[in-house]
């Protein structure tokens, strides 16, 4: 009886494992996206589909890829601004040790404050980037700090929970202290003004100037100067800390090349390991020939199912655009998706050959273009919480010529957003007839993805730079004239009858849902996301108003587009499909030359006119509207977790991913899990 017991207990057992090792990601019906909702933000969870199906050595890659991700946070807090780490921990140290009333409303409104904390990596919002405005008060703020056990307070070697609290109120409370993270107004000195890290006692002419005399005409390969360093001054000298093992950011870099190091050794293919280990040669050296080199090799290695980014990248976050964020991807290749990334790149010439640019700005040879769809598997830096939906990398745009650029579009991700805003109202509100709201709900999620693979595989590796130009010569204007050029070199071909042709659209209607979203979104709503009284900032809004509000003018005459209203709101109508797409042609035509002619006065000015200020009755209208529908219009993820799983030997049998950690919980775990790094660096 015992022995038949045993047996049963061990199937019972063994049955359990296999159900463990093979339980499937819930399917769409079944997940639950939405997480929290604070102050303007949803955050939001992310499914990971097949990631079980994936091989051991896959997943342990993913797993160390993913370790060495999470350990480049600190980074970007550092970044964005060099008292973030220490207000961070101030807070963490109160929510998790405060002995007053958890009940209050004060208590209330500090939680709200540090979601929105580690919503936007730091004390400013992640995309207006102006500093948020705490909803309790200095006393409780004093009180709460005072109450926390010293020893559980980010102290500096003696200083004392008074210091801390004075050296804190000044900046959470006074709206003249770091006002905005990126400052971007015209006319002021850009670097003075913005609260960033990048730079410390350093005017904007200063900084421009120092780079300019780094850059050599005949240089055809030249590296991204600045790229990997704080700008600072020693004894009234200009000096750069570069972020490297040894020196700046040590701490967490340390931590993030031991992970490469074990992703090496079980990457997928040599090809794959001699990438990770020059991206590890780069940090120990901070040579950015060296990053060169890496990106070269990342772009060249197009097999691999199994990918990353992981690095100082993009470059939005400096107001001149020179320096770059830390910000990290993990992924795999969602292969039946990917087919239709690979239809558009494989016609990556035709695309090139008929766009409405002039000849002399045209690639006549497109060269490395390799595009998918991606499944996340986990995101970090400046990709978290918030996310891109697509990425196209490198930057170097000599790279891009001689060696091709790699696009993605992450499809998990899309698939949260859309899934958490069905039948959220949204579209009720917003769209003019019954005629776009059917045909967004029908081919709406297909032009989305459609659009951000144009954008990414063909926008932004289109095009080229007439000799002597270089990618910083349009300064604080770059990124939204690039974001402007590859969102409209997309939407002139979502129209085409190139499309159907190659079986990425159903028929020549589709393609409407894409531009009237566009179109809603660059002239509306995207103005939810705007303070009332404030200008446009992000670098991606502007761009978005800038097309918008140009076609809008332009088509005026003929009625292209129009602002019509219908029970006292607003609305956008479309008249005539057609004649805007012609609109998106010229424009496009016109934004490739201030690109290639590197023409700064232009760039200024089509920005300024079109992509800064707003309609103040619109956006008072809009925001009225969006209020009731109790929308968030933003939306930040957590991550799934992943743990190893080991047999009896202590060899790794599986890796394991769960979706139940809460928003809360898992940022107060990277905090004490994988923060290396000092207060202050």
């Amino acid at each position: 009886m015992k022995q038949t017991l045993a047996l049963i207990m061990t199937a019972i057992l063994l049955s359990a494992c296999t159900q463990e090792k093979q339980a499937k990601t819930p399917s769409p019906e079944d997940f639950n996206y939405v997480v929290d909702h604070f102050a303007d933000i949803e955050i939001l969870r992310y499914r990971v589909p097949d990631f079980e199906s994936l091989s051991l050595q896959q997943k342990e890659l993913i797993y160390y890829l993913s370790e060495a991700a999470l350990w480049g946070r600190d980074i970007l807090f550092d970044q964005n601004n060099k008292y973030n780490l220490s207000l961070r921990r101030t807070l963490e140290a109160v929510y998790t040790n405060y002995r007053g009333d958890r009940h209050s409303e004060e208590f209330a409104a500090f939680i709200r404050y540090l979601k929105q904390v580690w919503m936007g990596n730091g004390m400013h919002h992640h995309y207006s980037s102006d500093k948020f405005v705490p909803q309790f008060s200095p006393d409780f703020f004093a009180e709460a700090i005072r109450s926390t056990d010293p020893a559980f307070l980010p102290l500096a070697e003696g200083q004392s929970s008074e210091e801390l609290i004075s050296m804190l109120t000044p900046i959470v409370f006074d709206p003249a202290v770091f006002p905005k993270r990126v400052n971007q107004a015209e006319g002021s000195d850009l670097l003075l003004t913005s609260a960033e890290n990048y730079y410390e006692h350093v005017t904007q002419a200063e900084a421009e100037a120092f780079y300019a005399a780094m850059k050599n005409p005949k240089d055809k390969t030249p590296p991204s100067y600045g790229l990997n360093s704080k700008l600072t001054k020693e004894n009234g000298v200009l000096v750069e800390k570069t972020w490297k093992i040894g020196a700046m950011y040590d701490a967490a870099l340390v931590k993030i090349v031991h992970y490469l190091e074990l992703a090496a050794s079980v990457a997928e293919n040599d090809v794959q390991a001699d990438v990770i280990r020059s991206l590890i040669d780069y940090y120990r050296t901070g040579d950015l020939r060296t990053y060169d080199a890496y990106s070269i090799k990342w772009v060249e290695d197009i097999h691999s199912s199994v990918d990353f980014v992981n690095g100082f990248t993009e470059t939005y976050g400096d107001p001149l655009g020179i320096k770059a964020s830390w910000e990290s991807i993990v992924n795999f290749k969602n292969v039946e998706a990917t087919k239709r990334t690979q239809v558009i790149s494989s016609n990556a010439q035709w695309f090139e050959d008929n766009a409405p640019i002039p000849p002399a700005y045209r690639k006549e040879k497109v060269t490395g273009v390799s595009a998918k769809v991606i499944t996340a598997a986990i995101l970090a830096g400046d990709c978290y919480p918030s996310t891109p939906i697509g990425i196209n990398l490198p930057n170097a745009n000599w790279i891009r010529a001689a060696h091709g650029s790699k696009s993605v579009t992450i499809e998990n991700i899309t698939e949260a957003y859309d899934r958490a805003s069905l039948n959220n109202g949204f579209a009720r509100e917003f769209m003019w007839s019954d005629e776009e709201m059917q045909r967004s709900e029908k081919y709406g999620a297909l032009t989305d993805n459609l659009h951000t693979d144009l954008h990414e595989c063909l926008g932004h590796a289109s095009g080229k730079l007439l000799p002597g130009v270089g990618k910083d010569d349009l300064k604080a204007y770059g990124s939204t004239i690039e974001e402007a050029r590859a969102d409209l070199f997309g939407l002139y071909y979502l129209a085409d009858p190139k499309m159907i042709e190659l079986g990425l659209l159903p028929d020549s209607e589709a393609y409407k849902a894409g531009y009237y979203k566009f179109m809603m979104n660059g002239l509306m709503t995207q103005l939810t996301r705007i303070q009332e009284g404030k200008d446009i900032e992000e670098a991606h809004m502007r761009n978005r108003q800038l097309i918008a509000r140009w076609v809008y003018e332009q088509g005026a005459q003929e009625n292209v587009v129009e602002l019509k209203t219908k029970d006292a709101k607003t609305y956008v109508v479309i008249n005539d499909y057609a004649k805007l797409r012609n609109l998106f042609g010229k424009l496009l035509y016109i934004i490739q030359e201030i690109t290639s002619t590197g023409n700064y006065n232009e760039a200024q000015k089509i920005v300024e006119k079109y992509a800064v200020k707003v309609d103040p009755q619109l956006h008072h209208e809009v925001l009225q509207r969006y209020a009731q529908l109790k929308l968030a219009p933003y939306r930040g993820f957590v991550n799934p977790v992943y743990t190893l799983k080991k047999d009896k030997t202590g060899r790794i049998s599986d890796v394991l991913i769960s979706y139940d950690e809460s928003y809360v919980e898992q940022n107060l775990r990277y905090s004490r899990d994988y923060s290396a790094l000092p207060n202050f660096n």
